[in-house]
């Protein structure tokens, strides 16, 4: 049926429908989380649950993902809402770069892929924190700037108020809603479908993303001579940056790219592997795009740039 269609489109085709489907799961859980913090995220509890020392705000950051785990598909939403939110920027993103990669599910997928080795499990968890404390120190105190486009400022301020306002009203409403039995019942059902419709409208919006992204990196990864690739690993530091290239352009979710990494061992060694496995849930072709729809340009470069030096030289050392 499909006979006079190329072969490499076909399977471009075929990658690119597994990145979607493996991919779209996690965004829409990513999406309705984002709704949930949307409605029952304050700034007030922002403030007060986190340490008010900028080192330690990273460090629960950075913990965080064990125990809120999250595939590095649906993380940006989250991240977002977390900032409109009066999350602390470096704790937002030191999240955003460990949850992929220090949640059980994970953790466990990689000890299993490597031949049931907590080596590379290991060293994959302590690069995910060493990049977040470092990417969470530069942001904590030498980025000065918004990270969020000028548009979603606007936007976020635009909330605030209605938010203000909608105080103003709320305590001649409770009154009356506290003499009927169902009040908590209808509120919750308000703020349940609250959730819902945000999730909806952020799934749309970041959804259009991930399909622009899968495209791109299945493209790259039918038609980039991936054979010329491995063959350039001749020195360790070489072999190390063409893992990041794979792992940018393969674009893999954090539960599955272990097994992809254990065949490559044998070809590349330990810490090209590591790399891989330490970056591409960071950074990858559907999550630059997803992140370019909330993030600055400026700003997202500069992350991808001290992500890279930040994995280059720590697997120089192992």
């Amino acid at each position: 049926m499909f006979s006079w269609i190329p072969n490499s489109v076909l399977q471009m085709s075929t990658i690119f429908l597994s990145i979607v489907i493996e991919a779209l799961p996690f965004v829409l859980l990513g999406c309705i989380i984002s709704g949930a913090l949307q409605v029952f995220l304050t700034p007030e509890r922002v403030r007060r649950w986190l340490p008010k020392n900028k080192f330690l705000s990273i460090l629960v950051g950075s913990g965080l993902g064990f125990f809120f785990p999250s595939c590095e598909c649906g993380i940006v939403p989250i991240v977002h809402q977390f900032v409109k939110k009066d999350v602390p920027v470096p704790t937002a993103f030191a999240f955003m770069l460990t949850a992929p990669i220090i949640n059980p599910v994970v953790i466990f997928s990689t000890y299993i892929a490597f031949g049931n080795s907590w080596k590379m499990a290991g060293w994959r968890v302590l690069g995910a924190f060493l990049v977040a404390l470092v990417v969470g120190i530069w942001l904590a105190y030498f980025q000065k700037e918004s990270v969020l486009k000028e548009k979603l400022i606007q936007n976020h301020l635009n909330e605030q108020q209605k938010h203000s306002h909608h105080h103003h009203e709320l305590p001649i409403e409770d009154q009356k809603m506290k003499e009927k039995r169902f009040a908590n019942i209808h509120r919750l059902g308000q703020q349940v479908w609250h959730v819902l419709t945000h999730a909806i409208d952020e799934f749309f919006d970041t959804g259009r993303y991930l399909i622009i992204g899968g495209l791109i990196a299945a493209a790259m990864q039918t038609y980039l001579p991936t054979r010329v690739m491995l063959t350039l690993g001749s020195t360790k530091i070489l072999a190390i940056v063409i893992m990041l290239l794979l792992a940018f352009t393969m674009s893999l979710c954090s539960e599955a790219d272990a097994f992809i990494g254990s065949s490559l061992l044998s070809l590349f060694g330990t810490a090209p592997v590591v790399a891989f496995l330490v970056f591409g849930p960071m950074v990858d072709i559907k999550n630059l795009l997803m992140m370019k729809r909330y993030f600055k340009s400026q700003f997202i470069f500069a992350l991808i740039c001290v992500i890279a030096v930040v994995v280059i030289g720590y697997t120089l050392l192992i």
